[in-house]
């Protein structure tokens, strides 16, 4: 019953798609990220559900013209040039074999985000995106937060499947979450809404404190002191937090903290020696090879020769040595230049319309994407998810956010100055058409 609810509702979805492209991005993202046929579905777990979505989407795409230059803003610049870097450095991989799968899968990852850049339009479009990522990661960050506060804290909370399978990579995906959910919980005009909202985010954290990630600590904790330091309230939000951890971190269970003691004794902890083994062999990799070695590092014949002295071979458990590792110092530069980027789009957004009062949600949504940013900053130096559509998600939401709220401002100032509105539909489609562009205004009325 389940895989056929599941198939009706995809059938629904990709129909709709052909004719609205955008909302086959919207539904790309939840499988994406959530993997509702994995959670829900039986047979349905083995379906190319996503590839059926991203088929409808690209046809739906070439058909409307309704779609604009997903390149428009540094960081998308920054983003197809990690593209281009990554099919550049495949021929170099150690294990082409293994490689290539995990190439195909980052360039469907990134052509899903150039088209979903391409779609997404309006503030409309760009709110329901940011409600499709918080729904998909909030469900399991609220079941597993009723099932920590039910259990004491005394079982692990694990992901549903794919990237987020682990517990280590759910909590990644909670804690860049928890933003997004503060910015739908500042500009939805319902209570129910809002206070639904904080409940959700509240149950998020509790879920992350419940995977027993220890970079999902420090990534909270990180993200708070900055939300903090950020906020106009910074004695009330303070309180809160500090009340927050007072009542739910002594319900943690002794296995728990012991867990999260190892970040103070992280030279006797075999997991966190490991790590620093695998860091060091992707420096020696990367020192060596301009390229990197390929998606597919962890092989004790490269060991052998970068890291003679590890006993087994290890994944990096960093994005930032992962990066180094399998792409080289120069895939390391493209990739912090995105997040750089990204960061300016979000501060731009802060400093450019903070004080006007009908642009107030760019600049709240550009705190919060800072907010995000800094959780896979932090939770992500512990983890190898550099590939995770979620931060590349974030960076798309900071660049449409620049050019849907620059263009509402033009149409702002051009109505106070009586001029006419720009229309870029409109002039997008004679531009393909060949025309020249035009700028008309309303008829004049002349009674003779």
């Amino acid at each position: 019953m389940r895989d056929l609810l599941l198939l009706l509702l995809v059938l629904g979805c990709c129909i709709w798609t052909l004719r609205r492209p955008w909302v086959g991005a919207i539904t790309w993202t939840v499988v994406s990220l959530g993997s509702p046929h994995a959670a829900f579905g039986y047979a349905a777990a083995g379906w190319p559900i996503a590839t059926a979505v991203a088929v409808c989407t690209l046809v739906g795409i070439l058909c409307t013209s309704d779609r604009e230059n997903p390149f428009a803003g540094p960081a998308p610049v920054a983003a197809l040039a990690l593209m281009i870097w990554f099919c550049f450095t495949l021929p170099f991989s150690f294990d082409i074999d293994r490689s290539l799968p995990l190439w195909e899968r980052s360039m469907k990852i990134f052509l899903m985000l150039f088209v979903t850049m391409a779609l997404l339009n309006t503030r409309k479009k760009l709110d329901v995106f940011i409600w499709a990522m918080a729904l998909s990661i909030g469900y399991f960050g609220v079941k597993g937060g009723l099932f920590t506060l039910m259990t004491g804290g005394n079982y692990r909370i694990w992901g549903p499947g794919g990237f987020i399978g682990g517990n280590n990579e759910l909590a990644l995906a909670m804690v860049m979450t928890i933003p997004m959910m503060r910015y739908l919980q500042l500009q939805s005009p319902s209570k129910r809404v809002r206070r639904g909202l904080v409940c959700a985010m509240a149950l998020t954290a509790i879920a992350a404190i419940g995977t027993y990630s220890r970079g999902a600590l420090l990534g909270i904790m990180s993200m708070l002191l900055f939300f903090v330091w950020r906020s106009d309230r910074k004695f009330v939000w303070g309180t809160a937090i500090v009340l927050f951890a007072v009542l739910m971190l002594p319900l943690m269970p002794d296995t728990w903290w012991s867990r999260m003691d190892t970040l103070r004794t992280y030279g006797e902890d075999e997991s966190a020696q490991g790590r620093l083994t695998a860091w060091a062999m992707a420096w020696n990799l990367a020192q060596d090879r301009p390229t990197g070695g390929g998606f597919m590092v962890a092989l004790p014949s490269v060991y052998a020769i970068y890291a003679p002295e590890a006993t087994k071979s290890l994944v990096a458990h960093s994005i930032y040595f992962q990066i180094m590792g399998e792409h080289g110092f120069i895939g390391l530069f493209l990739f912090l230049a995105v997040g750089v980027l990204t960061w300016m789009d979000a501060a731009k957004l802060r400093r450019t319309y903070a004080r006007n009062a009908d642009l107030k949600w760019a600049a709240d949504l550009g705190s919060m994407v800072q907010v995000s940013m800094i959780g896979f900053a932090v939770t992500g130096a512990f983890l190898s998810m550099a590939y995770f559509d979620l931060p590349y998600n974030v960076m798309a939401v900071a660049a449409l956010a620049v050019r849907i709220a620059r263009r509402e401002a033009a149409k702002a100032s051009a109505a106070r100055q009586g001029e006419p509105v720009p229309n870029p539909r409109l002039e997008a489609s004679l531009d393909r058409a060949g025309y020249k562009r035009v700028a008309t205004r309303e008829p004049v009325s002349v009674r003779i």
